[in-house]
């Protein structure tokens, strides 16, 4: 099996929970959505790998610039890689490494494909507010049930176009799961890094979030960007 991949590099995680932890990020090609704050940037080249390139390509990361917390599977969207993903993380597990999957969580039926092999699951909600396409709620409910079978959180990004609404409906769609489950808001950043959306705002979306339950949210802005890395 084969995928097309755009990047494979070390770096520090900068989005949710985990942010500033050293990762080794495979960037898959392939995406099933077009969200309006898109920052990976359409023109990347994209390679075709096999499962035996792909490791050694992260074995020589890891000998450059380890120790890493673990492998970030991002895109694009790398569950429209399932069949390869079955494989190749066969061999990554079988290193010892840990998996972390970035996913933007509409494909319930291929994360139960692997589930078994990934660690932690970063899932997004692609709000219809923010995303300005149609909702994915029922499939983030079947996707959230799956990815809780492991160490999961989510990610809302929010700008001044999210609406109360689905903030509310996140949160109890969340709790419904399970509360514990970390729900962290990221402000999409404007040209020259402020963010677009009102701190008051923001703020009352968090509200929102610890009224509702989740005790696990929190606002995090990209840190990458912030500290200017990629």
């Amino acid at each position: 099996m084969k995928a097309y991949i755009t990047e494979i590099f070390s770096s520090i995680q900068g989005e949710g929970p985990y942010a500033g932890e050293k990762q080794i990020f495979v960037r898959f090609k392939a995406c099933n959505m077009r969200c309006a704050w898109c920052d990976v940037p359409p023109e990347l080249a994209q390679k075709e790998y096999d499962e035996e390139r792909l490791m050694d390509e992260i074995n020589r990361l890891d000998a450059d610039c380890g120790p890493h917390h673990s492998v970030s599977l991002t895109g694009g969207e790398p569950l429209l890689c399932t069949e390869f993903l079955k494989e190749f993380l066969k061999r990554l597990k079988a290193s010892g490494r840990k998996v972390y999957l970035e996913t933007n969580g509409t494909l319930p039926e291929r994360l139960s494909e692997i589930i078994d092999y990934v660690d932690i699951v970063a899932m997004d909600f692609k709000l219809p507010s923010s995303t300005r396409q149609r909702d994915f709620w029922k499939e983030h409910e079947e996707f959230l049930k799956v990815a809780c079978r492991k160490e999961v959180f989510v990610k809302a990004v929010v700008s001044d176009s999210t609406t109360e609404e689905d903030i509310g409906r996140s949160t109890r769609l969340i709790s419904a799961q399970d509360k514990l489950i970390p729900f962290i808001l990221q402000p999409v950043e404007a040209i020259g890094g402020t963010a677009e959306i009102a701190n008051d705002k923001l703020l009352r979306f968090l509200n929102m979030a610890e009224d509702g339950g989740l005790a696990g949210s929190a606002i995090i802005p990209q840190v990458h960007k912030i500290l200017g890395v990629r």
